[in-house]
């Protein structure tokens, strides 16, 4: 299955995405099964054991994750998820290997190459996971996903894009959309407005810099931030989505001028001062940790941060908005798409079927949990509850309300684009924080990188 973005497929998933928040409050009848494990190998409290079952031998199941940061919603709820099945299943040991995104990345690779991928891992959809799929790491899940109604739980369509060959390989825990955050309070005392031009934004920055302020937060150590926010300035400065497609057909190179004016746009972003100093040494944590602490008054990112903002210090005081047009081109309805990192399953797992049987509780358990928790918000399977009924916060409904407006857009970079090419565009955008660069030289950069990696 060719995996590179199709616009008719992103806009049907957004529109499966809206539907199923207009509708949240409905409820959806596919996660009556969320009480209950579908591994029913352990007995009832109380009840007898089988013979069988008394035999069972302690097994260790290995489940790396990118949740490390303790005050993260999802952090709690794995945490939790995982104590209750190991309860219900004392022969059963859950080991987490928690990590952030790239340093995630790095040791799968690591990991891949001696073809010791964890029992569950997490890989990114499309382009980034293929590699892993044609080496036979992952263990395909249809069969899994045929139990208690877990494929029914996701939104319609958002797994073909962890699908291979009519093989599901991943299980998402979002599907998101980036917008930015900002704090409502600094923007007052600073007597700031919304910018609704990336000229007014750049003004803003300037202007929040001179009065001592912090405009942006980042954590620029996890190279995919910046490649996120360049891609949104790329989405403005082409006119709409599909410039990589475009090169993936041969009908633009990288050097093309909407490419340049976006490296140029954001560089001057950066020149402005718009990130704090020493970006690249923040990890993805301590980058969103600056915003939610009140040290700066905006942060781009997907949707996912608002579960985490939620239960920070500046919960109530933060808004969101749209990325603005560059230089009059885009249109701010168009979004960066951020199907979710996904849970995949080593196909040379030890456990498989005890690893399978976990994975699909955890999945059925994880809506209603994640709900509870304030973090539904860009969840990636059908969600059970009325947001506003439950206590979620007004941002967290501005964000909701702005999945409603999305027109359409573009999947990151690195979930496009052979792993060979985006490393080298992972790195080109990073060191831009470090060091102003022609942005032709940059374009030329990428065209190199791309031709390299396609012949």
């Amino acid at each position: 299955m060719n995996q590179v973005v199709k616009w008719s497929k992103v806009w049907s998933l957004m529109l499966a995405l809206v539907l199923v928040f207009s509708l949240a409050a409905c409820g959806a009848s596919n996660n009556s099964t969320n009480d209950k494990p579908s591994n029913e190998s352990a007995g009832k409290e109380g009840e007898t054991k089988k013979p069988e079952e008394s035999k069972e031998k302690q097994i260790t199941i290995t489940f790396q994750n990118i949740y490390p940061d303790p005050t993260d919603p999802k952090n709690m709820i794995l945490n939790k998820l995982v104590k209750q099945y190991q309860d219900e299943h004392p022969h059963i040991k859950i080991e987490l290997d928690s990590l952030n995104t790239d340093q995630q990345k790095l040791k799968l690779k690591t990991q891949a190459a001696s073809k010791e991928v964890p029992d569950i891992t997490v890989v990114n959809p499309a382009a980034q996971m293929q590699p892993f799929v044609e080496a036979g790491l992952f263990a395909p899940l249809n069969d899994m996903l045929d139990q208690n109604g877990l494929k029914d739980t996701f939104q319609d369509g958002l797994l073909e894009w962890y699908s291979f060959n009519d093989q599901i390989y991943a299980l998402p825990d979002g599907n998101n959309i980036a917008v930015v955050y900002y704090n409502k309070e600094i923007f007052e005392q600073a007597g700031a407005k919304v910018p609704e031009t990336f000229e007014e934004l750049l003004a803003l920055v300037r202007d929040l810099k001179a009065k001592g302020i912090q405009p942006f937060a980042i954590g620029e150590k996890d190279t995919w931030t910046g490649s996120f926010l360049f891609m949104n300035m790329l989405l403005r400065t082409n006119g709409g989505p599909g410039f990589l497609q475009d090169v993936l057909d041969k009908k633009k190179t990288f050097e093309d001028p909407a490419f340049i004016e976006a490296v140029d746009a954001f560089q001057n972003l950066v020149q402005a001062g718009a990130f704090q100093e020493g970006a690249t040494s923040f990890d993805y944590n301590a980058g969103e940790n600056l915003f939610k602490t009140g040290k700066s008054a905006m942060y781009f990112m997907g949707s996912w941060a608002t579960g985490g903002i939620e239960t920070s210090s500046v919960n109530g005081k933060v808004g969101v908005f749209k990325f603005p047009t560059i230089n009059g081109k885009g249109n701010s309805n168009e979004f960066m798409l951020a199907p979710g990192s996904a849970f995949a399953i080593s196909a040379d797992s030890k456990h498989l079927e005890e690893t399978k049987a976990f994975l699909n509780w955890f999945m059925l358990n994880f809506p209603k949990e994640t709900f509870a928790a304030k973090g539904a918000v860009g969840i990636g399977q059908k969600v059970d509850g009325d947001f506003k009924a439950a206590g979620y916060s007004d941002m967290a409904m501005e964000v909701l309300g702005l999945f409603k407006e999305v027109k359409g857009g573009d999947l990151a970079f690195d979930n496009t684009m052979n792993p060979g090419t985006a490393q080298v565009h992972l790195t080109s955008i990073q060191n831009l924080f470090v060091q102003k660069k022609d942005a032709a030289e940059v374009a030329k950069e990428h065209q190199a990188a791309y031709e390299a990696n396609n012949k």
